[in-house]
C-alpha cells in the first residue's frame, strides 16, 4: 500500500511532491523519499519515519548519491541553483527488507543516472538480481524494487521509454513504477501491472500518482493507466502505449470528488474501499513468501529461527475479536497440515488465568495494530513463563514487535475503517503460510501436497477479485429483504465456523443488529429455539469434509421456517432446495475457502448498515485499536 507521486513541468517540483505525499499518508507508510533532477544530475533524499523527517532533511540541504562502492554518500549543499522541475516521490510500507533509509525509495542504478519509485512486488526479483549481479551490478538495498532501476539501466540506450518497455517484459508480479533519467530531464515514464497508476493533466505540466489525492489540489483532469500499459509524461503532453509501443487513445476525464472522497479512491466509504483492496493486500502478504518455487519462505527479518519452529510441541493462539477469528482458522490449518496441537484463548481471559505454558510452547499473539492491550499482556505472561512468542501484526515498530521473540507481518496497508476487513484476510493468509512452513519443517505433508496448496494460495488474489465482482446481485437481494430484521443467526462447521463468527461480528459492529453465531452442530443444544419464519440464517456451507453435516443442519433450519442464506462453493449442487439464496465463491482448496467465504459476509453487513443509514467507518462505541481494558 505504498504511495507514488511524480511531476514534470515548469514549477518547482519539490513542494508539489511533498504535498502529494502528504495526501497519500492515509495509505500508511514507514519511510519516504523524493528524487529531483537538477540540470544533468539526480539527487535523492530518503528518511525513515513520517514526512516531517524527510522535510527536515530537505530543509538542511541533505542529498544522496551513489558512490564508487555502491553505497550512499551524504552531502550538504548551500549553493543557490535553479529549482528542479522534474521529480518523483514515494511513501513505503515495507515488504522486502527492513525499515531503513537504504530500503526506502527512490532506488537508483549503480551510476546514479536513473531513479525509480515502485509499488507492489516483483516476484522474480531474485533471478533478475542474480543475473544483474553477475553482470557487475552492485545492489545497495534488500528490496525487490531496486532490481527495476538496474534492469531499466541495463537496457537504456538514450530512450527511457524504450528501456522501460523492454524491462517491463522481463518483470513478473504485480507492481507499478515510475522512472526518470538524468539524460532525459523533462520526462517521466510509468508502467503498470495490476497496481494502480493515474495521470493528472495540466497546462504545461503533468502529474502521475498511485491515487488521485496526490494531485487533486492541482488538477481535476485525469487519465487512467490500464493494466499492462506504459505511460510517458512530458510538460507538453502524455502518451499511453502498449509494451510493444502501440499508442493508445485515452480520454481525459474530469472528476468532481472532494478531498475526502478522493482519499477513499472514489468509494463511498473507507470500509468499502478496504474490502476492494483485499486482493492486493493478500497478494502483498504472500508474494515473496511463496514466489520462489513450490514451498514457503518465512526466513525474513525478525522472523523466528526455523529450528525453534521445527521443535514446537504445542501452539497457543491469543487474540481478540477479528484477530481471534483469524487465529481460529489458523488452528484448523496448522493441526491439519503440521499436526501440532493448537489451543485458542481469548487474550482478555488468558491474561488473568494461571495458564500452563512454558518452554517448548509457541504462543502466537495476533493483533492488527500490535497495540491491543489484552493481547500484549497475554504475550508477556507467556514469555515470562518461558514460552516462545510470535507476533502477527500489521504495524512495524508496534509494541507487539518489541515484546515478541519473532514477528510475521501482514502487509495490508493502513486500514481506516473500524471494522477489520483486509487485515483479517491477511492475518489468515499469514497463518496459512506458517502452517505450511511448519508442515515442511516437520515432514507432515508430502512435497507434492505442499506444492499443490502453495499453487492454490497464489490463486487467492484473483479469486478475491472474482468474488467482489460477482456477488453484488445476491448480496443486494438479501440486504433488500432483510435489512429491517432485528435478529440474524450465523452457522458454520469446521473452517466455516470462524467465518460465521467473523460475519456475525461484522453485522453487529456496523449495523447494530443482534446477531448470534454458533457451530451448526450445536443447533439442537439451544439456538434452534430462536428460529421462526422471520429469522434470516446465514450459513457458511463451502466445500469441506463436513459439508454433508452442514446440509443436514440447514434442513433443520428450513424445517422451522427460517430463511437460509448460504455462502457456498461454485458448482456445488448438493445444497439444492435447502437454501433461499446461494452466494457462490470460486472453487479452491477447501482449507483456503475462509478467505473467500468471508467477503460476501463483509459486503452483506456493509449493505445492511448502509440501508439503515449508519456510519460504517465509525460505528458507535468502537475504536480501531483497543489500547485499554
Amino acid at each position: 500500500m505504498c504511495g507514488i507521486v511524480g511531476y514534470v513541468g515548469r514549477r518547482p517540483a519539490r513542494e508539489l511532491l511533498l504535498a502529494g505525499l502528504k495526501k497519500l499518508e492515509y495509505r500508511g507508510y514507514d519511510s519516504a523519499g523524493i528524487s529531483l533532477i537538477f540540470e544533468d544530475r539526480i539527487e535523492a533524499v530518503r528518511s525513515v519515519g513520517n514526512l516531517s523527517a524527510l522535510q527536515a532533511k530537505l530543509d538542511r540541504g541533505i542529498r544522496e548519491s551513489a558512490n564508487a562502492g555502491g553505497g550512499t554518500a551524504v552531502a550538504v549543499t548551500a549553493e543557490p541553483r535553479p529549482a528542479a522541475t522534474t521529480g518523483i516521490g514515494h511513501t513505503r510500507w515495507a515488504t522486502h527488507g527492513r525499515v531503513s533509509e537504504e530500503n526506502a525509495h527512490p532506488h537508483y542504478d549503480p551510476e546514479d543516472r536513473l531513479h525509480v519509485v515502485v509499488n507492489g512486488i516483483v516476484e522474480n526479483y531474485m533471478a533478475l538480481k542474480e543475473r544483474l549481479s553477475a553482470e557487475g551490478n552492485m545492489f545497495t538495498s534488500e528490496t525487490d524494487a531496486e532490481v527495476i532501476a538496474h534492469l531499466i539501466a541495463a537496457h537504456y540506450e538514450g530512450d527511457l521509454a524504450a528501456a522501460v518497455r523492454t524491462a517491463f517484459g522481463e518483470l513478473e508480479g504485480h507492481f507499478a513504477f515510475v522512472a526518470m533519467s538524468a539524460e532525459e530531464p523533462h520526462a517521466l515514464v510509468g508502467a503498470r501491472k495490476e497496481c494502480p497508476l493515474v495521470v493528472g493533466r495540466g497546462e504545461g505540466e503533468q502529474f502521475i500518482a498511485s491515487a488521485v489525492p496526490a494531485f487533486l489540489a492541482q488538477t481535476r483532469s485525469v487519465q487512467y493507466v490500464e493494466n499492462g500499459e506504459i505511460v510517458v509524461l512530458r510538460p507538453d503532453g502524455v502518451t499511453i502505449s502498449t509494451p510493444a509501443g502501440e499508442v493508445l487513445q485515452r480520454d481525459v476525464e474530469q472528476i468532481d470528488w472532494d478531498e475526502d472522497t478522493a482519499e477513499k479512491g472514489g468509494y463511498e466509504t473507507f470500509m468499502l474501499k478496504e474490502i476492494h483492496e483485499q486482493a492486493d493486500a493478500v497478494a502483498d502478504t504472500i508474494a515473496d513468501r511463496v514466489g520462489h518455487g513450490d514451498g514457503v519462505d518465512l526466513d525474513e527479518q525478525g522472523a523466528l529461527d526455523e529450528a525453534i519452529l521445527a521443535d514446537v510441541k504445542r501452539i497457543v493462539v491469543v487474540a481478540c475479536g477479528t484477530s481471534y477469528h483469524a487465529g481460529l482458522v489458523g488452528r484448523y490449518a496448522i493441526e491439519e497440515w503440521a499436526r501440532v496441537p493448537v489451543e485458542m484463548d481469548v487474550a482478555s481471559e488468558y491474561r488473568y488465568r494461571n495458564p500452563v505454558v512454558g518452554p517448548g510452547d509457541l504462543v502466537i499473539g495476533i493483533s492488527q495494530s500490535g497495540e491491543t492491550a489484552d493481547t500484549l499482556a497475554a504475550m508477556r505472561k507467556a514469555r515470562e513463563r518461558g514460552a516462545t512468542v510470535l507476533a502477527i501484526t500489521n504495524v512495524m515498530g508496534s509494541q507487539a514487535t518489541r515484546d515478541a521473540d519473532g514477528v510475521l507481518f501482514t502487509r495490508a496497508g493502513l486500514e481506516i475503517g473500524v471494522a477489520a476487513t483486509k487485515t483479517f484476510v491477511c492475518q489468515v493468509a499469514v497463518i496459512y503460510l506458517l502452517g505450511l512452513r511448519l508442515a515442511e519443517l516437520r515432514g507432515t505433508l508430502a512435497p507434492e501436497r505442499i506444492a499443490e496448496i502453495v499453487g492454490e494460495i497464489k490463486r487467492l488474489p484473483h479469486c478475491i477479485d472474482q468474488v467482489i465482482a460477482d456477488v453484488g446481485p445476491q448480496i443486494s437481494r438479501v440486504a433488500d429483504e432483510h435489512w429491517q430484521k432485528e435478529f440474524f443467526l450465523y452457522i458454520g462447521r469446521h473452517v466455516g465456523l470462524p467465518v460465521a463468527l467473523e460475519g456475525a461480528l461484522k453485522l453487529k459492529e456496523i449495523s447494530y443488529i443482534a446477531t448470534d453465531a454458533y457451530a451448526a452442530g450445536e443447533m439442537k443444544h439451544g439456538p434452534i429455539a430462536l428460529l421462526d419464519d422471520s429469522t434470516p440464517v446465514v450459513s457458511v456451507a463451502t466445500d469441506s469434509p463436513v459439508l454433508e453435516k452442514m446440509v443436514s443442519n440447514m434442513q433443520e433450519v428450513r424445517a422451522r421456517g427460517a430463511h437460509v442464506i448460504a455462502v457456498t462453493t461454485e458448482g456445488n449442487s448438493r445444497l439444492g432446495s435447502q437454501v433461499d439464496v446461494a452466494i457462490p465463491v470460486p472453487a479452491i482448496d477447501w482449507m483456503l475457502q475462509p478467505i473467500l467465504a468471508v467477503i460476501p459476509l463483509q459486503l452483506l453487513a456493509y449493505e445492511i448498515a448502509r440501508r439503515r443509514g449508519l456510519n460504517v467507518d465509525q460505528p458507535r462505541n468502537l475504536a480501531k485499536t483497543v489500547t485499554v481494558e
